[in-house]
């Protein structure tokens, strides 16, 4: 897959976040949260930024107090995931702080703002509030379009206009259901030997929606 500052397709739903990712080194503030709801592409634009500060990442939930030295030694880090219940709050406060001591950069994706995870430790509370927020909205119709075109292209599928317009009107607000769906039209033209028109996709939908396909996770 394609995770290329190039490869990711700026839209009104997303040119905030990009904008931001576009500013280093020269942010607001040294640490970031970058939200958005699953299948937005906060991974994409995490793994953008990654590329340019020669980061490390780790899940939020696999931080650890041994680990947080090294993962800081080269001054930026990606923490990906991170949400009430996914993090031990006292590991993620140490890890802030010593991002701050080291001088380092610090992105954190998330699926809210910081103020929704219910955190019970007060002084991380604290420390989220000092991070520069910036969220993606769900993907638009200009989006949508424009990755399922790469997709199919991708695969050399001929899809027509009608057959885009038909899946960008029924299909999940996610760019991961997106490359699930062209994955799948594609494994099954193949299988088929078919041509991908609009009742072919139309066919899959039905059987998507009947096996909760996309009930998706970041």
């Amino acid at each position: 897959e394609a995770l290329g500052r190039d490869d990711f397709f700026v839209t009104a739903s997303n040119a905030s976040a990009v904008a931001m990712i576009d500013m280093w080194p020269n942010w607001p503030a040294r640490q970031v949260l970058l939200c958005g709801p699953p299948g937005s592409g906060k991974t994409h634009l995490a793994e953008v930024w990654r590329q340019r500060s020669n980061a490390q990442e780790i899940e939020a939930s696999a931080l650890s107090f041994e680990a947080a030295p090294q993962l800081l030694a080269g001054r930026a880090l990606v923490i990906e995931n991170a949400a009430a219940g996914k993090i031990d709050e006292r590991v993620l406060f140490h890890v802030i702080n010593l991002a701050r001591q080291e001088e380092a950069d610090l992105l954190v994706t998330c699926e809210k703002p910081a103020e929704g995870w219910n955190i019970a430790l007060p002084d991380l509370a604290t420390r989220l509030k000092t991070f520069a927020v910036v969220e993606i909205g769900a993907p638009d119709d200009v989006l949508l379009r424009a990755v399922l075109v790469k997709l199919f292209t991708d695969r050399q599928l001929a899809a027509s206009e009608e057959v885009i317009s038909f899946l960008i009107a029924r299909m999940p607000r996610s760019l991961e259901a997106a490359r699930l769906l062209v994955q799948d039209i594609d494994r099954r033209a193949l299988a088929e030997k078919a041509d991908v028109t609009r009742p072919f996709v139309a066919r899959l939908l039905q059987e998507f929606s009947s096996r909760d396909l996309f009930a998706l996770e970041e």
